[in-house]
Parts: structure tokens; sequence; C-alpha cells
């Protein structure tokens, strides 16, 4: 099966590449090649002389590469962008685009363990040339940890009940899969299964790929890396990362208030000028119902 035409259904394509302003010369990247969506349509707009260097460190992706002397691919994650752009001799790009979705096929692949829908390993890793994975949060994290990550995370409503609930499944037996862990938890859930399950699986994952943290790093690299006037276009799935993403660009800071001297003035200057956000049309949500929750912000580097 050709994995380009069913890894992932690229969100808010042309909304995304538009924003980069791409200069046919120019020098791009895309942190999150996944499927190469954005990456294709990006090469279509470059000249011959421009470049993409695109970030991805799930093996699976790397199948998608396009055969195109313009596309360096860098088997890593994108917290290490300045690290790979030193190394390919590159000190500023024209554009940074980073799509934080998790991918249709890291989805629906059920070894992955990233969806409620199978019964796979307890594993979401990313790039799974690491060991750590969601059993050693099952099974090692103490209560009050895998409390906190479920509260911070997922947001989970009954995050103390369910916490102990899976210390009291694990002293019963070791949850190996996706359905031991269901089935231990099962009396924890509360409303909407799926949505529940959603939930609590997205704190697993956030965990496991310590996405946050990660997240900041690559935002913290990004402003030293582009050009003046270079673009950064970050799409988000969520509130925690959207949040993040956010305060970055409008005060270059994740907190919500940057931190000021004694007479109320900031500290130091935002490199980035915010632009815009955009979300997806009613027509996107139609033909791909997993673009909803998206945001595509963008900032400029002044």
């Amino acid at each position: 099966m050709d994995t380009t035409t069913f890894y992932h259904q690229s969100v808010l394509l042309q909304e995304a590449v538009d924003a980069l302003d791409i200069k046919e010369s120019g020098i791009y990247v895309d942190g999150t090649f996944g499927g190469g969506g954005h990456t294709r349509e990006i090469l279509k707009r470059l000249g011959k002389g421009g470049k993409l260097i695109v970030f991805d460190h799930d093996k699976d992706a790397w199948k998608n590469l396009p055969d195109d002397e313009r596309v360096i691919l860098v088997k890593e994650n994108f917290k290490y962008l300045k690290r790979f752009l030193r190394l390919h001799k590159v000190t500023k790009v024209d554009g940074i685009l980073a799509d934080l979705g998790v991918s249709s096929f890291q989805f629906d692949t059920a070894d992955r363990g990233f969806s409620i829908r199978f019964d796979a390993a307890l594993d979401m890793r990313m790039d799974n040339r690491l060991d750590f994975t969601a059993k050693e949060i099952i099974q090692n994290y103490p209560e009050k940890k895998l409390q906190d990550i479920f509260e911070r995370y997922g947001e989970v409503r009954n995050a103390k009940t369910l916490a102990a609930a899976i210390i009291t499944g694990r002293k019963r037996a070791t949850l190996n899969t996706i359905e031991d862990f269901k089935s231990a938890i099962d009396e924890c859930i509360k409303g909407n299964p799926n949505r529940y399950l959603a939930q609590v699986f997205q704190a697993l994952r956030i965990e496991v790929n310590d996405e946050l943290g990660v997240l900041k790093t690559f935002l913290k690299q990004t402003p030293e890396c582009l050009n003046t006037g270079g673009r950064l276009a970050i799409i988000t799935f969520h509130s925690l990362e959207d949040k993040l993403v956010k305060n970055f660009m409008k005060k270059g800071s994740f907190e919500d208030e940057p931190e000021k001297d004694e007479f109320g003035r900031s500290l130091f200057e935002n490199p980035l000028k915010s632009l815009k956000d955009v979300l997806p049309s009613q027509t996107e949500i139609k033909q791909n119902p997993r673009s909803r929750s998206a945001r595509l912000r963008i900032a400029e580097k002044k």
C-alpha cells in the first residue's frame, strides 16, 4: 500500500503554506513532515534554487519522502531544529511550519497504541526508537503522579479516582494492552465513554512523548533561526499546546504575563510579531472531521 495515500490528510493545507509567504529561492522548514502534504505544497511554490528541510522522528513517515533534490530529511524530532540547521550549514530560514496533530496513520495503525478503537500494546511512542511507552506510565507511576498527568494533560475531572483505579488494577494483574487498561478503569468512566477515554489517552500520549516540553524547546529556537520577515506557522489541536503557541507568538513568553521590571516594563522585546490565527472552514471540517479542533497561528520575525 502507498503510505502517502492514507498516512494523513493535511489540515489547513493551503492556509498554512500561504502563511509562509513562499519565496522561490527561499529556505524553509517543515518541522512535522508526516505524510508530506504540507511539504509537497511548499515544493510546488519553491523554485529550483529553493530548499526545504523536513523533520520527523517517526520511521513510518520517512517512506513518504518525495524524490526531490531540494528536500533534506532529518530523521529526528523538531526540538533539534537549530542543531540540524547548523549541521546542514543553514544559519537562517525564511519560514518554519509545524503541524502538531497526531497523524491519521498513527491513529489508524493498531499496533502504535494511539487509539481506543483497537486492542494493542500500551505504546503511544511517536519515535519507536525510544524505550519509554504508555505501559511504563500505567505500571510504574505513583498514584499522585498519575493523577497529575490526567488532570494537566487530559483535563480529566475525576483524575484522583482514575489514578486510584489504575493502582488497584495493576496490583491485580499486569496491564499490558489497551483492553487490559480499559477494563481496569471501566468503573471510572464518566459521561461519553469515547470522549472520556480520548482525554485519558491524550494525557498518556503527551506524557510519553513529552509533547509540551518538546514544543517549548522547539519554539524557543525559532526566532533565532528565522530571517527578518520570516514566517512561523503552527497548527495546534488542543488548548494546552495552543496556549503555549499563542503566548509565545504574542508575548515572547509561555506565561500569561511575561516577567516585568519594577516599572512594569517587559524585561525583553518579543522578537516575533503575531499576525493572525485561522480556523478550518466548514467545508474542510465536513471533508475531514479530524480538522475540527485545529487552529493555525502565524507570526513574523521582526
